[in-house]
């Protein structure tokens, strides 16, 4: 008889975005290691986007428990007249309006009025109900996934009330992640997140995150037992995505682009290769598909490429996948920030996946620059290296006049971040967590 593992999760289908596919992966693999899953999960949640088909990845017959959840952000919405950014990496905090003091006093009360997140009123209701159903629905271990790092709270409180073995996943730091310097925070609000972070990391049987990076940093505060496990990529996702090159030099993005990852740097090599290539202008094109920042925007007119600048708006991740297959070059964007060397965007190894070229923006010698020489996908630029990306471009461009086609150096080695194999290092923590109890 499989084993149990009750999965914390506040993201979960219908809900879009990338937050959602580490769970909802996990879960679909888990059964073929002994373990049968077991998700809770938000009511009615506020989801900054919705993917229908995320569903068909749910395992059938699977348990889902759901609870309703208060959410601040209609309350947001009301006093701003704009909808939030929603996202598990920046919350409020990345909204296009940052300047405006409607946006700040709204930061500040989710700075300070709810930790460790705006799902905060979540927390001990949903501890009730759980500790309450485990009595007659016994489970082998506890799984959660953070951030919102209240799912890692709702699973400290269940692990102390029950003394289930815990399993405790980070796809972000919690106090250590960039986007937490841009939260309005008194110092009380900020001894408070630190001391819920000790206590989650005091707790927890096991402590996953998704680089090793990150991995020292979670070290370097006291965390223990910490084991790597970053994203990965499913291959079903990518069954009957053949390569059917665009006619141009497409480099595409997928997915929201936030003022943290604006490349301006890009936009002016793109200007002067314009300039200084013949056939560079009217060859090359630079997709854009998904939220773009006002900040990206600009920047584009700035540099007045915009007839080089292709902007779609979001789409089905289906169609996402497709059109990152026929592009002759991906492009990653990590932000500008202190701890950029240790992120990971979940993209990276859909993009491996693909087995197109990749340009990425951001530190060499980073945990994805590692990533993309191991895997011959491609290397890592940083974001103010003008002549750097003006030599990819222009590397990829020649490539492109030669042959119209950019041919891909991925190898085989993408084979090592399947969600089917990082699943089973999952359900093997999950096989120490329950043997140490027994």
């Amino acid at each position: 008889m499989p084993k149990k593992v009750l999965i914390i999760s506040y993201y979960w289908p219908p809900s879009g975005g990338i937050g959602v596919l580490r769970c909802l992966k996990i879960a679909k693999y888990l059964r073929q290691f002994g373990w049968e899953p077991i998700v809770y999960t938000a009511k009615d949640a506020h989801y900054p986007g919705h993917e229908e088909g995320n569903f068909k990845d749910i395992p059938a017959g699977m348990t889902v428990l759901k609870q309703p959840i208060i959410e601040p952000y209609s309350f947001y919405k009301l006093f701003t007249g704009k909808a939030p950014a929603a996202n598990v990496n920046n919350d409020l905090v990345a909204a296009t309006d940052a300047g405006s003091l409607k946006h700040k006093i709204s930061v500040f009360i989710r700075s300070n009025f709810f930790i460790p997140d705006a799902r905060a009123l979540w927390i001990k209701p949903s501890v009730r109900f759980l500790v309450q159903w485990l009595k007659e629905n016994p489970v082998d271990a506890i799984f959660s996934d953070g951030p919102p790092h209240t799912n890692t709270m709702i699973a400290c409180r269940v692990k102390q009330a029950t003394g289930l073995p815990w399993v405790a996943d980070f796809q972000d730091p919690w106090t250590q992640v960039d986007y937490y310097q841009r939260l309005i925070l008194t110092p009380w609000a900020d001894q408070k997140h630190h001391r819920l972070e000790q206590e989650a990391l005091r707790t927890a049987d096991r402590t996953v995150i998704v680089s090793e990076t990150w991995r020292r940093d979670l070290a370097s505060i006291g965390g223990k037992k910490i084991s790597v496990i970053p994203w990965g990529f499913d291959e079903d996702d990518f069954r009957g995505l053949n390569f059917a090159p665009d006619w141009k030099f497409t480099l595409t993005h997928p997915g929201l682009i936030g003022d943290d990852r604006n490349p301006e740097q890009l936009f002016a090599a793109m200007a002067e290769l314009a300039s200084q290539v013949p056939g560079f202008k009217d060859l090359f094109c630079l997709q854009l598909i998904g939220q773009i920042d006002q900040s990206v925007r600009n920047s584009i007119v700035h540099f007045r490429v915009e007839s080089m600048v292709r902007i779609a708006k979001q789409v089905k991740r289906a169609d996402a996948l497709r059109a990152g297959c026929n592009s002759q070059v991906l492009l990653l964007l990590l932000n500008k920030a202190d701890n950029a060397k240790g992120r990971i965007p979940g993209k990276l190894f859909e993009y491996l996946a693909a087995r197109r070229p990749v340009i990425c923006l951001g530190p060499p010698g980073s945990d994805v620059d590692n990533i993309l020489r191991q895997t011959g996908a491609g290397d890592a630029v940083a974001h103010s290296d003008l002549e750097g990306i003006k030599a990819r471009l222009l590397t990829y461009f020649r490539s492109y006049q030669s042959e119209g086609i950019i041919p891909s150096q991925t190898t085989d080695q993408i084979y090592q971040y399947t969600n089917q194999l990082l699943t089973g290092k999952i359900a093997a923590l999950l096989d120490e967590v329950t043997a140490e109890r027994a």
